[in-house]
């Protein structure tokens, strides 16, 4: 064995054995959407006395993982997001109600000396009711949240006091000196008193015990706040005080609540649907390239475990987006060894005197610049869902980026070794390399002129995006709330229910103008700014009505979050179409690049005229399909145009639109063994996903036929007309470099 196969060989070892020691020691950090609980996401505002900049933000997130910790939610994670957001995942916590009113209250709080009751006179100090209504005048705070060292509830039934709340004073010698000047006072004096102050609120004001000398106070720092408590909101407070105050007010702008039994049947949706796709993407590739499309299987399998392995050393959590891109990055993975396998055959046709061992070589070198260029345009709409997207889509752009980055290693490391050790040891026909295959076969005899009615392939274009636009202008777009805020639960009941039923008793809990659907057992409810408490209400509306319901989702988007996350989409989209057009540019012409870009908008205007027609719901699932759709169409532009450009400067005196034709010709067998691999991953998507990635599914294969029949009767004919008006001259022919053939010592 040579020295360079032996030295992939040897990579190529040490990545499997490391995915491999990963995936059997580590284990995989599932979402929210897929093991059940709560996130919600805080950001936090200026207050009177303090801005909300990153340091503040820094220290509130301090305040709610203390919170977190004292609720006893297990693995809670806190984050921040962002110059002033915080993204707290409680596990486990299906009724948001309590986390978000615990977790992100305020909580300043303060102990205060009474100056005495208001009479309205005026006078120093601020004015505040006490527990029993009666205005107080309070001085300046003595002690703050941030004094206070613990706190716990406690029930005394032998001093029947109920429950009552313990604390403990960091610094005992200021809560001494501050009931020793109360207690200077008579008793029934009101200056007698110390104001407890929750969030502006007198939460109590216990008179300080006549046995208490005055200027002695109270040994010890500690005290006991009773009252009126409830075992809850003794504990409640506790946590509050024990977690001390928020440096700034927080508003919750986003809160998504999953049961775990949703999470569970999309984690066995996505597995059925992975295994089906892969199955018959294996089955299809050995069957069309035989022996090394057998071997590319096994590289798929490998590819499959360094994806999850990178998963698992990153840290990424996995969403439900997320399994559907790791599912669909399989396709990546199949394109690159299809762009290998072709290219071998055409260098066997051409040369079948040098060995199979050479052709497929040369099937490698000459692949590489699609393969790159068509991989890094995926990068750019990865990098962008992850710039620009959030929550669970965000997870998609990850995934999607860890398998473009795996499939580059199973294609050009993986497979080659594998087809480097077995091939020539085997028979021309047995290989799969020495036979044409019957897509290009069936071109090479009939040889159409694709080109000369480049104008009507054009004028059909234009009337689809027309139709596509009378969608739009007659149905407009369904946002979803992550795009116009608002909330969104999700029920199911132990029988089908009938839509009339369902609004019904939604109207009975008081939400008559809430969008309400239904599909066997689910009903969906879509309504404007509505409480937790208002959500409550509405599941026994429909308990009552129809029957025992369980939730299974709940989310809710704030208005200036959903005017956010609809101006980022649009961003995405426009500066996805610009990095495009960039990239094509620098890589190829500027014909090129516009006419791809131009091409990329009737892909996109095909899929959200369909969505606009059919009424599907436009959201973060829907912008994560659609930049895949940018960055997996544009892979057979950039094909396409990489064959043109290599053609031209074969022959630079022929006529464009010859060149442009015989470059779609060529590559339509790489074009359409890989939208068949895909097709079968999206098509598993779509009988087994759930509503949720069945929409995902829709879009990509709508997207993915468009993309591909608009590479070559768009994107060329475009090219075409594009090259009329410019002056460039053809591009020039690269100089010839030397490399030695693998296996020897020779240079070609």
């Amino acid at each position: 064995m040579s020295r360079a196969p032996l030295w992939r060989a040897v990579a190529a070892f040490v990545v499997v054995a490391t995915a491999l020691l990963l995936t059997v020691s580590m284990s995989p950090r599932l979402g929210l959407d897929l093991r059940g609980g709560t996130q919600l996401v805080f950001e936090t505002r200026d207050s009177p006395t303090a801005k909300a900049d990153g340091e503040a933000t820094d220290r509130a997130l301090d305040v709610l993982r203390r919170r977190a910790d004292a609720l006893g939610v297990v693995d809670p994670t806190l984050v921040r997001s962002g110059e002033r957001r915080i993204i707290v995942e409680l596990p486990g916590v299906l009724d948001p109600r309590q986390a978000a009113e615990v977790i992100g209250k305020t909580a300043q709080l303060t102990f205060h000396p009474v100056l005495g009751q208001a009479d309205g006179s005026g006078g120093a100090g601020q004015v505040l009711a006490d527990e029993s209504g009666r205005s107080l005048r309070v001085g300046p705070a003595a002690i703050t949240g941030d004094g206070v060292g613990d706190a716990a509830a406690r029930n005394d039934p032998q001093l029947g006091l109920g429950w009552s709340v313990t604390v403990d004073f960091r610094n005992a010698a200021a809560w001494r000196d501050l009931t020793g000047a109360a207690a200077c006072h008579d008793p029934g004096d009101p200056r007698r008193r110390v104001a407890i102050v929750l969030d502006n609120k007198i939460i109590s004001s216990p008179q300080v015990d006549p046995s208490v000398p005055c200027r002695t106070g109270i040994p010890g720092g500690s005290t006991q706040i009773s009252g009126s408590f409830t075992y809850q909101e003794a504990e409640d407070l506790a946590v509050l005080i024990k977690g001390g105050a928020l440096p700034v007010p927080l508003d919750l702008i986003e809160q998504r609540t999953v049961g775990p039994t949703l999470g569970a049947q999309a984690i066995e949706a996505s597995a059925k649907a992975g295994v089906a796709g892969v199955l018959l993407t294996a089955l299809f590739i050995a069957v069309t390239y035989r022996l090394v499309g057998l071997l590319a299987t096994v590289a798929l399998a490998a590819y499959g475990l360094i994806s999850y392995a990178a998963l698992l050393a990153l840290g990424a959590t996995l969403t439900l987006p997320g399994l559907a891109g790791f599912v669909l990055a399989i396709g990546m993975a199949v394109d690159a060894n299809v762009l290998v396998f072709e290219r071998a055959r055409e260098e066997y046709a051409r040369a079948p005197r040098r060995g199979l061992r050479a052709a497929l070589a040369r099937g490698f070198a000459g692949a590489w610049s699609a393969i790159a260029d068509s991989n890094i345009t995926t990068l750019l709409a990865a990098g962008l869902l992850f710039w620009l997207a959030s929550g669970p889509v965000r997870g998609f752009g990850v995934t999607l980026a860890i398998g473009v980055v795996a499939s580059l290693v199973s294609a050009m490391l993986i497979t080659r070794v594998l087809t480097h050790l077995v091939i020539g040891r085997t028979g021309p026909r047995l290989s799969g390399l020495a036979t044409q295959g019957r897509v290009r076969t069936w071109i090479t005899r009939r040889a159409p002129d694709l080109m000369t009615p480049g104008r009507r392939w054009l004028a059909l274009a234009a009337a689809l995006v027309a139709v596509a636009v009378c969608g739009l202008v007659a149905h407009g777009l369904n946002f979803g709330i992550e795009f116009t805020g608002g909330r969104m639960i999700e029920y199911t009941a132990t029988r089908p229910i009938g839509p009339e039923a369902a609004r019904q008793a939604v109207t009975e809990a008081g939400h008559a103008t809430a969008n309400v659907q239904t599909s066997g057992t689910t009903v969906s409810v879509r309504a404007g700014q509505i409480s937790a408490d208002d959500v409550a209400r509405i599941e026994q509306a429909l308990d009552a009505r129809l029957g025992e319901v369980t939730k299974q989702r709940d989310e809710l988007i704030g208005p200036s979050l959903g005017e956010e996350l609809r101006r980022n989409a649009l961003v995405a989209l426009a500066v996805a179409l610009g990095a495009q057009l960039v990239y094509l540019a620098f890589r190829f012409r500027w014909t090129f690049g516009a006419a791809a870009v131009l091409a990329l908008v009737v892909d996109v205007a095909a899929v959200a005229g369909l969505f606009a027609w059919l009424g599907k719901p436009i959201d973060g699932v829907f912008l994560a399909a659609m930049l895949t759709i940018v960055g997996y169409s544009i892979n057979d532009k950039v094909v396409v145009f990489d064959r043109v450009r290599e053609l031209w400067q074969a022959d630079r005196r022929a006529r464009f639109p010859a060149i442009v034709n015989a470059a779609i010709l060529q590559t339509v067998p790489r074009t359409v063994n890989t939208g068949l691999g895909a097709l079968f991953i999206l098509g598993a998507l779509a009988v087994f996903g759930g509503d949720t990635l069945r929409d995902f599914a829709i879009a990509l294969i709508v997207g993915i036929v468009a993309g591909t029949a608009s590479s070559s009767f768009v994107a060329g004919p475009l090219a075409i007309e594009l090259e009329r008006t410019s002056k460039r001259p053809p591009p020039q022919r690269p100089a010839p470099r030397t490399r030695r053939r693998e296996g020897t010592g020779a240079v070609v």
